[in-house]
């Protein structure tokens, strides 16, 4: 038998019914079953995964390599027995419920071929409102530099790999790792790459979010977060010397996935678990966060990570209180130097870990104390957004949903601070979202509307004066309903686990009603 050109690696764990649309998008991919290999690990699943798995091999015969398991307690066991099976010159791992479109295969082989690249990113789109950053899939790129672009936001291991390349450097996944074994795979074989590639102009991977996850990544806890970046940012710092380019990667640790651990969710945390969360990332400050890494932080990550390392549990809890219950504290200004008057400051922390003179984003900072659907002065629907920020002399902010950018006008201004009223048109937001759905950051940015730091920076640095509008005493608001072509979409405001105003615009599907009736009566059970 011929080298295949691409082995497809699945990872399978109670993925019923997604597993069979995942299977479908392999078997009627453009490139060709000749050119094809599937290898799926079933790690020991007790639904019907197992059999949909053997069911597809028989049909297929030569293209399917099925392997069952006893669980593992993650993806990364079956992504290394997968990859120890995979004969082609090229992997591609796909998780079970997620879905290629029909010419992705062909086209990202055909782009590693032409360009000799040895990594190569397709684009990657999200499904049922999951959020995927998709700053690195700006253009084609025969040449994307790992410490030079967005890429270190983007290490999922959803990518064309040279299988050469993984076993010349024998990279593998962490199996000590249930959580994030693909961060330190994918980052070592980009490290390792003499050519990693970018495609844009293709919907190459759909990342699907689960109505009614098992997913082990949406179930997992504080204390197994804190684990995992303990061991990835260890990784990082092994693999990568002091400098410029650790720094590039670890910036993306500190502002996603050690951030995230530092959200308001932390409140509701017994105290030993927020003693160790704080202890924990206390030490990465101490150990990786440097001024240069510090500098590309919005305001409130950098406050939070501050206090991990130079304050108290009980200062760092007190800032996230302010923030998710009360909203932006005032300014203090001082020699030349602005301070967030946070509880806590001048009371025994250092003034540094308040200081918000470099951080263009402070003044952007808003909180939202109205919300609601208005009919707009041409007979359209609105979504009419009022926030206010202590600042009385703000500068001109515009405030977008990501690329839609929304009508603001001041309502008050005045030395206790401003009001602003913010109002998004439901047609652009229908407009700009895609089949799947999609779940919007809304933010607000210093001086002219940059699309480009609007969709890539709101959800994550901040820099640039970009900061996402918080909501810490807004009630629910119920959804629009609204009609595009043939399809019914759901238009909703909703505040995310983080505090922070996102607009969910998705379709009606059957299983989105199953989904939110399941929900309903959960929360009516006694």
């Amino acid at each position: 038998m011929s080298t295949p050109d691409v082995s497809v690696v699945v990872p399978v764990y109670n993925t019923m019914p997604y597993l069979t649309g995942c299977l479908d998008s392999l078997v009627g991919q453009t490139i060709g079953l000749g050119r094809l290999q599937v290898v799926a690990v079933d790690d020991g699943s007790t639904d019907r995964s197992g059999a949909e798995l053997d069911r597809f091999a028989a049909r297929y015969p030569g293209v399917f390599t099925v392997i069952h398991q006893a669980n593992s307690g993650g993806p990364a066991g079956p992504c290394n027995r997968g990859l120890d099976a995979a004969t082609g010159r090229y992997v591609f791992f796909v998780g079970a419920d997620d879905h290629l479109g029909p010419e992705a295969l062909e086209r990202l082989v055909a782009a590693a071929d032409q360009w000799d690249s040895d990594v190569v990113l397709g684009k990657v789109v999200g499904v049922n409102s999951r959020h995927i950053y998709q700053d690195i899939f700006a253009a084609n790129q025969v040449d994307v530099d790992l410490f030079d672009s967005p890429l270190p936001r983007s290490l999922a291991n959803t990518k064309l790999f040279r299988r050469d390349l993984l076993e010349r450097h024998r990279i593998r996944y962490r199996e000590d790792l249930p959580l994030g074994s693909d961060l330190p795979f994918t980052l070592e074989a980009c490290y390792r790459a003499r050519r990693i590639s970018v495609l844009a102009d293709y919907e190459f991977y759909y990342a699907v979010r689960r109505f009614s996850a098992t997913n082990i990544t949406y179930l997992s806890r504080h204390l197994d977060r804190l684990r995992t970046v303990e061991a990835t940012t260890a990784f990082v710092a092994d693999l990568i010397g002091p400098g410029k380019q650790r720094d590039a990667v670890m910036a993306r640790r500190f502002d996603h996935e050690i951030a995230k651990l530092l959200e308001d969710d932390l409140l509701r945390l017994d105290r030993d678990t927020q003693q160790r969360v704080h202890d924990g990332i206390g030490r990465l400050a101490a150990a990786y966060l440097t001024d240069d890494i510090a500098g590309e932080l919005n305001a409130e990550t950098r406050i939070r990570l501050a206090l991990t390392r130079d304050g108290s549990l009980d200062d760092l809890l007190a800032v996230i209180r302010q923030d998710a219950r009360t909203g932006v504290p005032p300014t203090v200004v001082e020699d030349g130097r602005r301070y967030a008057a946070y509880p806590g400051f001048r009371a025994g922390v250092p003034d540094s870990c308040f200081d918000v003179t470099t951080a263009p984003d402070w003044v952007a900072k808003l909180d939202v104390t109205g919300l609601g659907w208005e009919t707009g002065r041409r007979g359209e629907r609105v979504l009419t957004v009022t926030a206010t920020t202590p600042v009385p002399d703000l500068p001109p902010l515009s405030v977008s949903a990501e690329e839609i950018l929304a009508d603001t006008e001041t309502v008050t201004a005045g030395p206790d601070g401003t009001t602003l009223r913010i109002r998004f048109r439901a047609a652009d937001l229908l407009a700009a979202t895609g089949p799947t759905g999609q779940r919007r950051a809304v933010s607000a940015q210093v001086g002219e509307f940059d699309p480009g730091l609007a969709q890539g920076l709101n959800r994550a640095t901040g820099a640039g004066g970009s900061a996402a509008l918080r909501a810490p005493r807004l009630r629910a608001t119920a959804p629009l309903l609204r009609r595009r072509g043939a399809r019914l979409y759901v238009v909703t405001p909703v505040v995310d686990e983080s505090g922070r105003l996102m607009i969910s615009v998705v379709p009606v599907t059957p299983n989105r009603v199953v989904a939110q009736v399941r929900r309903t009566l959960r929360r009516r059970q006694p």
